[in-house]
């Protein structure tokens, strides 16, 4: 059980984790005792911890309600513009502990439970993630949550409720198993169930022609259960809303008379609609063309949009005389998280022309002004593109739609270029060869009025390459907004060491504005100071290394430099790479098992989608690789090669703050932007990295000498693709890499099965599209340099603290507010809302202040 606070303690930490204050204390202890007889009916002779962290949850919730109600009178009041942002995935992790700090509440809370005779880490660590996303998509929706709040935005995250988030991961004898997430089981503390609003959700049918237009009749019917979470706002009393659909079978489901007789089975079909909300699809970068997958994005979609249209209708100053939609984009803005939620775009058409009645041109002008969409990957297989077959089957009234949308733009193309077949056939939202399909990227550019890349270098490839045709044609309409995370959970939450040192050297203002950082600039040759964040650092890799021993029951040397790839297990990331660095780095120890080396935990974690046989047969060769490595009595505690097992983000909130080296090693031009790269900067790692995704700016904003900058540049890449690329050459030339795919491919690392990995040498030499070999050699140099470097504890941490210095660019504050005001329109506001203590009046007076300015 962790000591109490001394004095000195408690002074240094009320600044960035809240004030304890006497009252405080026992009003929580008081809550808590509450929550544990009337929530949950236990005493503590019978409590279990999962009981002690359900009393705490609730608890913390009570004081997140007035605020949350609150927000809503508020934002009733001012109708502001409202910002909606569409997401299939919401990668949240754990709650408690975000939400203490947000409201102040994290050291009063400490102290109850201290002297409740608890530990807090305990109850914290009872809580499921909540892991409705796959990977970088998800959590960066879950930082604009975030950042929406902490800037005072009238915003709402839009998804589904999965009843089971991304597969628990399992290492058995070195291979990738999935199990179910069952993250609901025990029942979730933070949403709120509101079937007063469940809405229907149309699927199939056919459309029929009249006179007041189409019709679209006899469909089946899906009903969509919003659940609502609330998203506190970081100490500005804003308190926002994520509202994830659940789905539900009306009551009548199959009980029409066609299935008289039948009650029981029709009863048990009922499944059959609910399915829709039942499980995360696991692809990452991935696209798998299922029925129920298009059936979740259409359901999101069509929910959602009947709810902004309430809204919209409700609002203060719509609810008086008949509806005008002309101001529908002054007050809506829709952003899509890649094109999942693109069937947004045909059904805002869909509810504007047949049901609102609106002529065509009006309704697609209406619909242009509230849209942007962001494209989060460049790799081919990504892209969404849906058989006409499907949605003729599913969405008929929607392909109907999208065929008049695809007309309209092709006959804009012809008009500016007649004779130019192949730039309509490129740029036409329907697919023609190998299959009709829909191409959900061009439907979403055509129908937005912004389309962004996530970091510089992917949105200059996205306009002169992936998307040339209509970057030539609207160039006005593509932007960039480099990715970014909260400060919140990335540092305050997950490294309070490193964030209280902060706070002692520059203050504490730094966690809503990142970019204060940069004074840190002025510590970098301060004695007292370097030894404090080595001193940090250090301590956050004994607690790491206790989890490890604990979990992996394996010996780690926590002076070894830590070394740390996480991230899902995917060619283009190129954990293969990382892989035969660990091989070579085994052999020279081998070969000289007296020379100094300089010893690392080469740390690697990361899930592969279920379906990905090449992305599972790298997990297998990393744990055998492992195996050798790790029992191999001459390598000692040199090297030890750990598969961090089941990586998610509350895995993620203990290995980032704990690790020395980052890895971010990606083919030039296929990592977007990446966000683990900047998490990891931002708590004090080193990078290694090609020039790829948000690296390029990461090395302008630290400067490139102090990363670790290897490989080839996207130029590099191109000219390579042209010239062809011979992976022969580089292993009949270099010697190193020769021994260590030799090694890979005669069983040295599998002797009980040689043959194990020939299809990952095979891909290797023969159609690797990442070109492994052609960055080995300039990727082990880099690593000697690395090793070089961590030699001089000094000069490293001297380099560390430069790389925190230059971090507050990454702040999702930042991005957060380049789309407020280059794309929705809106303004960021540090207006704090009165607290529920205070009277009614004082809302309505801040309200009617930000009216006035």
């Amino acid at each position: 059980m962790a000591a109490p606070l001394t004095d000195q303690e408690k002074r240094k930490q009320i600044s960035i984790r809240g004030i304890v204050g006497v009252e405080n204390v026992a009003e929580l202890k008081k809550g808590f005792n509450r929550h544990l007889h009337f929530t949950l009916v236990k005493d503590r002779n019978v409590a279990t911890q999962r009981d002690y962290y359900f009393a705490l949850a609730h608890t913390v919730r009570d004081h997140l309600v007035g605020r949350w109600i609150r927000t809503q009178q508020f934002y009733y009041e001012t109708d502001p513009k409202r910002v909606y942002y569409l997401s299939l995935e919401f990668y949240m992790g754990r709650t408690l502990q975000n939400t203490m700090i947000n409201l102040g509440l994290q050291n009063a809370c400490d102290e109850a439970i201290y002297q409740l005779g608890l530990d807090m880490e305990d109850l914290e660590e009872m809580e499921e993630d909540a892991g409705l996303g796959n990977g970088g998509l998800g959590r960066l929706a879950a930082c604009f949550l975030d950042s929406m709040a902490t800037l005072g935005l009238a915003a709402y995250g839009y998804g589904i409720r999965y009843e089971y988030g991304i597969f628990n991961q399992k290492i058995k004898n070195g291979w990738q198993v999935e199990e179910a997430d069952d993250w609901l089981r025990h029942g979730n503390p933070w949403e709120k169930a509101r079937p007063e609003y469940m809405l229907p959700v149309h699927f199939y049918g056919r459309v029929e022609e009249s006179k007041e237009g189409a019709k679209w009749v006899d469909t089946q019917v899906v009903l969509a259960m919003p659940y609502d979470t609330p998203i506190p706002g970081y100490m500005n009393n804003t308190v926002n809303t994520m509202r994830l659909w659940s789905a539900r079978a009306p009551n009548d489901f199959n009980l029409t008379d066609f299935n008289v007789g039948d009650y029981i089975q029709a009863v048990l079909d009922r499944n059959l609609a609910e399915n829709i909300s039942r499980v995360l699809y696991p692809n990452d970068n991935f696209f798998e063309g299922k029925e129920l997958r298009l059936k979740q994005e259409y359901f999101v979609v069509a929910a959602t949009l009947q709810d902004i249209m309430r809204r919209f209708k409700n609002s203060k100053k719509g609810s008086t005389g008949p509806v005008s939609f002309d101001s529908f984009p002054e007050k809506v803005a829709i952003q899509l998280n890649d094109t999942h939620p693109a069937m947004a775009i045909p059904e805002l058409m869909r509810v504007f022309v047949d049901i609102e009645k609106l002529d065509w041109d009006t309704a697609w002008a209406i619909t242009k002004r509230t849209f942007a969409y962001t494209n989060h990957t460049v790799l081919p297989e990504a892209l969404e593109r849906w058989p006409i077959g499907l949605l003729e089957t599913l969405l008929p009234r929607h392909l109907q739609i999208i065929y008049r949308i695809n007309q309209g733009h092709l006959d804009e193309i012809s008009a500016l270029f007649p004779e130019d077949m192949d730039r309509i056939r490129r740029m036409s939202l329907i697919e023609e060869d190998g299959g009709k399909r829909v191409n959900m990227a061009h439907l979403c550019i055509v129908g937005s009025h912004v389309v962004n890349g996530v970091a510089e270098i992917h949105s200059n490839i996205i306009k002169t390459d992936v998307f040339r045709d209509f970057s030539e044609l609207e160039p006005e309409k593509f932007q960039n907004k480099t990715n970014g995370i909260t400060p919140r959970r990335w540092l305050l939450l997950c490294n309070p060491g490193l964030a209280e040192l902060i706070a002692e050297a520059i203050g504490e203002e730094y966690v809503k504005d990142l970019s204060q950082l940069h004074k840190l600039n002025e510590l970098v040759d301060d004695d007292a100071f370097i030894r404090d964040v080595c001193k940090v650092k250090q301590d956050n890799k004994e607690k790491f290394s206790r989890y490890l021993e604990k979990e992996y029951m394996v010996e780690i040397n926590p002076s070894s430099m830590f070394d740390v790839h996480v991230k899902r297990i995917h060619e283009y990331k190129r954990q293969l790479l990382n892989c035969l660095h660990i091989v070579t780095m085994y052999n020279r120890i081998r070969k000289n098992p007296k020379a100094p080396f300089v010893p690392r935990t080469v740390i690697i974690g990361g899930k592969a989608a279920p379906g990905y046989h090449m992305a599972k047969m790298i997990i297998k060769l990393i744990t055998a690789v492992g195996e050798v490595v790790n029992k191999d009595p001459v390598v000692g505690s040199k090297l030890k090669v750990i598969y961090l097992e089941n990586y998610r983000v509350s895995l993620a909130e203990k290995v980032i703050p704990a690790t020395d080296l980052s890895e971010q090693i990606s083919t030039a031009g296929t990592e977007a932007s990446g966000t683990g790269n900047m998490k990891f900067m931002l708590n004090g790692a080193l990078t290694i990295g090609t020039m790829d995704g948000a690296n390029v700016e990461m090395a302008e904003e630290a400067g490139e000498e102090n990363m670790f900058i290897f490989g080839m540049r996207v130029e590099d890449v191109a000219q390579m693709d042209v010239e062809g690329y011979d992976a022969m050459t580089y292993y009949e030339n270099i010697p190193e890499l020769k021994q260590a795919i030799d090694q890979i491919n005669s069983g040295f690392f599998s002797p009980k099965q040689p043959e194990l990995f020939k299809d990952v040498t095979n891909m290797l030499f023969n159609h690797d599209r990442f070109k492994v070999f052609a960055d080995y050699e300039d990727y082990i140099k880099s690593q000697e340099k690395v090793s070089e470097l961590y030699q001089n504890p000094r000069e490293w941490t001297q380099m560390v603290i430069k790389n925190i210095a230059a971090s507050g660019k990454f702040s999702s504050d930042r991005t957060i507010t380049d789309y407020a005001t280059e794309v929705w329109g809106v303004e960021p506001t540090d207006l704090k809302i009165p607290p529920p203590n205070e009277p009614r009046e004082a809302l309505d007076e801040t309200a009617r202040a930000l009216r006035e300015k």
